[in-house]
């Protein structure tokens, strides 16, 4: 089970580990996150699991889909050149240490 740590808006940060398979968002809202919303549940629709991806981890993630390119338009924070929807970040046994950035508002 690879560890996560979500940085909060505040600089303070939250750490687990969480299962191989499972997307960022659900390991966030298993684990209580403040900040990841995650309204549509995982289907790439609301923007409300939006992250900045650390940036040494963000070119070791897969593309996003134009889905997810086309919602992260609409997302609440500003958008950033890493920024993702967590719902979309499957975790793999090779994402051990991924660091997020949560914003500071999904609304």
């Amino acid at each position: 089970m690879p560890d996560i740590t979500f940085i909060h808006p505040d600089g303070s940060e939250q750490g687990f580990e969480a299962p191989v398979g499972v997307s960022v968002m659900q390991a966030a809202t298993g684990a209580d996150v403040d900040g990841i919303v995650a309204e549509c549940g995982g289907s790439a629709i609301c923007g409300t699991c939006h992250v900045y991806v650390d940036a040494p981890w963000a070119d070791l993630l897969p593309p996003p889909s134009p889905t997810e390119l086309e919602t992260l338009e609409c997302v609440a924070a500003e958008r950033k050149p890493t920024s993702r929807l967590s719902c979309q970040i499957q975790l793999t046994a090779a994402m051990q240490g991924l660091v997020v950035h949560v914003p500071e508002s999904q609304y």
